[in-house]
């Protein structure tokens, strides 16, 4: 639920509605086809964020141009390690 109000989301939102209420009584013209093109890019990118986060906080992988991905990859390589040492000090 806490996805729901980050502030990507809320912020294409609160563009989306600005955009609407701006371009309701104006012509159609280049400028608001692309207006609205950058729009749905923003709500794209938002609802991608969401999606990494999600799957990053449930150990799920994340894709690698994610911002998120670098951070998984250090906790894999972490916990590998981890592993390493706890199977070394086992076969002691």
């Amino acid at each position: 639920m806490n996805y729901l109000f980050g502030t990507g989301l809320i912020g294409a939102i609160t563009a989306g509605k600005t955009l609407l209420s701006g371009s309701r009584n104006a012509p159609i013209t280049w400028r608001a086809v692309l207006a609205w093109a950058s729009w749905g890019i923003t709500v794209a990118l938002a609802i991608g964020a969401m999606v990494d986060v999600y799957r990053a906080n449930r150990g799920l992988p994340v894709a690698s141009d994610s911002p998120l991905a670098a951070k998984q990859a250090k906790e894999r390589e972490k916990a590998e390690k981890q592993q390493a040492k706890e199977l070394k000090r086992n076969r002691k």
